[in-house]
Formats: structure tokens, sequence, C-alpha cells
């Protein structure tokens, strides 16, 4: 078993599809997120070589260490997946950077190679779920244990996985999961307190997340309903877990690391208005060249909580150009 890094921080930015680029990733590094991860990529997608999928594997330097996130339910294919991000990670490098990014870029992207390998067993979402990734791999525990084992028996760093609780209320197998994934040479495990079922809905249950953590000996990520400070401290404390990875709190606002570290040092915290949040990650997005939608995605998230955001998110909508959403959020 290789060991996972001993992290700076305590809180985590979760891998989150269509949310996790590059630059937002950077953004939150800045405001102390003490790992990011990439959104989760499929290994097919990586096998066969996917120019967008390439372009999802961008890092910043600033993410050190590094993380990436595959999900597949193929056995051999998702080894395959693990070891190009293994190993160099360059295959077609040159002709897909060359459309979209400028010959200094693409020397930094052929250097990178990422520190730690996620294995994505927890994501609800129908069409994971129909390709037989994800959390549908819940219903296979032993299957979960052979990919985890193949990787880890080929893969030089560490590799982690992500799971949830169960499939159902009726289903909840996350201890026996955790003990299996651990037993076959996992670094560390992320435990979302909700069932395949729930999706995002009802509550996250961290009483397992506890058991959970006084159950295994490798590193334990709890995640599920972390919305403020005040939250992150009482269920670090409760569930005694050594890291706590945040999701949706942080698509609309990047600060709550800062004010997480903040609040966890000194008892308080201050706030950031969210359309300077955005305007920073404009910039960075500018830099990276994300695509056009993933901007406008997170411009409407960014005006989330905040005095006439309705009003704006329908006029945010309606805009078709960088500049048109820059001219409204000014």
């Amino acid at each position: 078993m290789k060991k996972f890094p001993k992290l700076k921080g305590k809180a985590i930015l979760a891998p989150m599809s269509g949310v996790s680029d590059v630059a937002f990733r950077n953004l939150c590094r800045k405001y102390g997120a003490a790992l990011t991860y990439t959104e989760f990529v499929s290994s097919a997608a990586i096998v066969r070589k996917n120019s967008k999928t390439n372009g999802m594997l961008r890092t910043d330097k600033s993410e050190k260490p590094s993380a990436v996130q595959i999900f597949g339910s193929n056995e051999k294919e998702m080894l395959l997946a693990a070891k190009y991000l293994d190993e160099k990670f360059n295959f077609d490098t040159e002709r897909i950077v060359s459309k979209s990014y400028n010959s200094r870029g693409a020397q930094k992207l052929k250097s990178r190679v990422f520190d730690i390998i996620d294995i994505n067993f927890g994501c609800p979402a129908d069409k994971i779920i129909k390709c037989g990734g994800g959390s549908e791999l819940l219903k296979n525990p032993e299957k979960m244990g052979r990919i985890v084992n193949s990787l880890v028996k080929e893969i030089k760093k560490p590799i982690t996985a992500k799971i949830r609780i169960g499939i159902d209320d009726k289903h909840i197998n996350a201890l026996e999961i955790a003990k299996i994934i651990e037993k076959n040479g996992a670094s560390a495990i992320c435990v979302h307190g909700r069932t395949q079922r729930q999706g995002y809905s009802g509550e996250a249950d961290w009483k397992i997340v506890k058991k959970i953590k006084e159950s295994v000996k490798i590193p334990v990520i709890g995640n599920g309903d972390v919305t403020s400070p005040e939250i992150f401290k009482k269920r670090l404390e409760e569930s005694g877990v050594d890291y706590i990875m945040i999701g949706r709190a942080a698509m609309s606002n990047p600060y709550i690391f800062r004010q997480i570290n903040d609040y966890l040092k000194t008892g308080k915290y201050d706030s950031k208005d969210k359309i300077t949040q955005f305007f920073e990650y404009l910039e960075l997005a500018e830099k990276y060249k994300i695509d056009f939608e993933n901007i406008k995605n997170h411009a409407i998230c960014f005006t989330r909580g905040i005095r006439g955001g309705g009003k704006l998110r329908n006029e945010l909508c309606k805009c078709k150009s960088v500049e048109e959403i820059r001219k409204l959020l000014k």
C-alpha cells in the first residue's frame, strides 16, 4: 500500500462533473483547499484517447498533490486508464494541444502526472449507473475489491476510492465495502453519507461515516451536507475523520475553504463577495480557455444566495458570450 500524502489542511474539493475544471480548482487552491480532484473522467474515454477527456485532465502547478478521479465498469479498461495517468499521460498531446492551447501550455501538459488516482464507486447519476459504473458497483463488493487490487498492484501512486453508504436504506453495506477496499490496498477512502437511491436528497448519515472511521486504519474522508465552517468543525470532531470533502457548498462559494481554515484556527471568519469571486474565476477560465458553457454554469452558481440572484440567473441563461456575462455581472 502506498501512503496517502499528509495534507496541509482538512478541507478537500470534491470532484464534480462540469464544475471541477482546472480554473475552478485553481481558485479553490488559492482559497485554501488542501486537495483538489479533476471532475470524474471515463476510463474508456482515457483509453480511447478522447480529446475532450484529455482537456479535462489538465492541471495547474498549484495542484500539488494532484488527484484524478476515474470511473468505469470494465476492470481491464480501468487498469489501462490508470496506467496512462500514472506513467506518462502524453498520448496525442501535441495534436490535441495545438488546436486549443499554445505550445508552452502543451509542454506543461506533457510533463504532468497525477499524485493520487481515485476510483469513483459513488456517483448516483443514471447515465453512469446504466454503464455499470459509479455507485452501481456497490452491488458487487467483490468486483470493487478486484478493481482496487489490480490498480494497487500495477500503479506506482496511491490508489483511493470514493463510495456511498449503500444502494438504498435496505441495502447499507458501506462498512463491509470499506474493509474490502482497505484489505485490497487502497491508501484512503472517501465516504458520502447517502445512498445511491437518495441521490442528493435527504440528509447524509454521518453516523455510518463515523463507524467506518472507527473500523479501518487508512485515512477516511467524510462527505455530505457540510455547508459552513461551523458544520465542518462539528462533523470533523464528532466523526473523527481525517479530512472532509466539500462539494455543492463550494460551487457558489469557493471562499468557503478560507473560511473553514480560519474558523478552525481562530474561531471566526469573514466573507467575500460572490461576484468578485466569479471574476477571479473568469480570469483563470480565460487563461485556460475553459468552454463557454462551463463559464456560464459557474456564473449561474456564483449568483446563488445573493440579493436579486434569481433575476440575474434568468438573464445569464440568455447570454451567448463571455462578454455578455461580464457586462451583466458588472
